[in-house]
Order: C-alpha cells, then sequence, then structure tokens
C-alpha cells in the first residue's frame, strides 16, 4: 500500500477550557493524522519542518512507527498554538508562533516534485500557501484529500475551492461545511466527510448523503486534534476497500477514542 504522505504542521500545543482542563502537549495536523492513519494500517508521513526543539521527534518511541523520512529540519523554534475554548468544546480563540513552519511552502513542493505519483492529505491552514499546493498537486496528477481549520477556513476554502472537485475527500466539521456551501456548489465533490462533535458525523458524496454515525457518548478530557484522527482513520480504511459507513465508523470510534486519552506529551531529548 502507498504511503499517506500528510502536508502540515507538528507542532507544540497549549489547550484552555473553562474548567481548567488543558495544558501543553504535542501536536499539530500533520503529525495527528499520520499516527491516526498508521494506527489503522497504513504508514503516513508527515511532510513538515521541525524546529530545534522537536528536532528529535523520529526515532522517539511511540513516534517512530511513523515514515520520517518526508520532514525537514530547520534551524530555529518549531509551531505553537495556543487554543482556547468554551464550556461547550468550541474553539473561541487561537494564538500562533509558526516559526520554522514558515519553510512549510517550499518544502512541501518540492517534497511533491520527488514524489509526484505519491498519495497526499493536506491540512489546509496557515503558514500554507495551499494554492500553490493544490496547484502543484493537481498538476502532477497526484491523489490528494484535504482538510481545514475553523478559524483560517473562510480564507483557506476560498484558496482551496478551485482546486476540491479533484480531492478524494474533504473533511469539515458542520461550520466549515456551511463555508464551504458559500463557495461552492458541494454537489461537485466526489467525497465529503462533516463531523458535527456529538451529533452524527456524515459522508456526502457529490452532494447526497450517503453514511451518517452518531459518536458513542464519552467525556472529553481533549478536543483538539479529534477531526485529524478521523481524517486519518477513515483514508486508511478506506484505501483498504472500506466502504464510506464502514470508514466512517472506525474514524468515529477512533476520534472518540482519542478525545478520552490523555494527550500526548511533547518527549524530552534523547541524551547524547
Amino acid at each position: 500500500m502507498e504511503r499517506l504522505a500528510v502536508i502540515g504542521n507538528v507542532s507544540r500545543d497549549r489547550t484552555h477550557y473553562p474548567d481548567h482542563r488543558g495544558g501543553t502537549r504535542l501536536g499539530g495536523a500533520a503529525l495527528l493524522v499520520s499516527l491516526a492513519s498508521g494506527k489503522a494500517g497504513r504508514l503516513a508521513a508527515p511532510v513538515c519542518v521541525l524546529g530545534n526543539d522537536l528536532a528529535h521527534l523520529p526515532g522517539t518511541p511511540g513516534l517512530n512507527g511513523l515514515d520520517w523520512s518526508a520532514h525537514r529540519r530547520a534551524d530555529g523554534p518549531s509551531a505553537t498554538f495556543e487554543l482556547m475554548y468554551d464550556g461547550e468544546g468550541e474553539l473561541v480563540a487561537v494564538r500562533a508562533g509558526y516559526g520554522v513552519a514558515e519553510g512549510l511552502t517550499a518544502h512541501a513542493l518540492a517534497h511533491v516534485d520527488e514524489r509526484p505519483d505519491g498519495t497526499y492529505h493536506v491540512c489546509c491552514r496557515h503558514p500554507l500557501d495551499v494554492s500553490a499546493v493544490l496547484h502543484r498537486l493537481t498538476s502532477h496528477g497526484a491523489a490528494f484529500s484535504v482538510d481545514f481549520f475553523l478559524p483560517s477556513a473562510g480564507e483557506m476554502i476560498r484558496a482551496a475551492a478551485r482546486w476540491l472537485p479533484k480531492a478524494t475527500a474533504v473533511f469539515v466539521n458542520a461550520a466549515e461545511y456551511r463555508l464551504l456551501n458559500s463557495v461552492l456548489d458541494t454537489a461537485c465533490l466526489p467525497e465529503v466527510i462533516v463531523t458535527d462533535g456529538p451529533r452524527a458525523a456524515q459522508v456526502r458524496r457529490f452532494g447526497r448523503l450517503t453514511a451518517s454515525v452518531l459518536p458513542p457518548p464519552r467525556s472529553a478530557r481533549e478536543v483538539t486534534g479529534a477531526g485529524d484522527t478521523l481524517a486519518g482513520t477513515f483514508l486508511a480504511l478506506r484505501s483498504y476497500g472500506a466502504a464510506p459507513r464502514e470508514a466512517l465508523t472506525g474514524g468515529v470510534a477512533a476520534a472518540a477514542e482519542y478525545v478520552s486519552a490523555p494527550p500526548l506529551p511533547i518527549p524530552a531529548p534523547r541524551p547524547v
């Protein structure tokens, strides 16, 4: 099975909730999608830029099952995100420091040129130049899927709209789906996966509802990354021939398990 190359950030995240949950954790969509894909049986490679503070991640126990050959190391800090949630678990504010991830677009374009026949998932969020990356992927005829991040979704969906009908799958939450519908006719999209927190997740193929799965009730410890986990799992299962409902069921179950588990700690560098 061809590996899944995931273009996006690997970051240091700090989350805040009104009930004092949250804290510092390892995150980034490229990492979380890749981990979920690997757990579901498909090797994944984060196409990312790591700064000095996270340069030790490749080979770290628990992360060494990933293909780290697509990452680049740069001198400086890795991306950081501070995420504030309300009592319902909805994201209300984000503060970002992109650090060496400012070089992600150039790295991603070079990687696509080196592996034009690869299969890609693009995490459409800052600081990535989404238009440039999707144009390059479609120019090569590469297979790709995409997801978005609500604070930048309006901008990123508009930037990506021209190429979205060529995507094998588009992952959005309910608010992002409304933005997507305002930009283009979703009946032209082969597969859209829509999540809605504790409400039913859906698969829509060319605008028609084809699967709906209600998440199991779980007490959420950390919601950041739930959508990434669902996406990585869904893509892995679909690559093995699972039907949309089967893949969605697996993705919803993986996301429910993820939000109730302890967040990923940032591993300390290994002694030299």
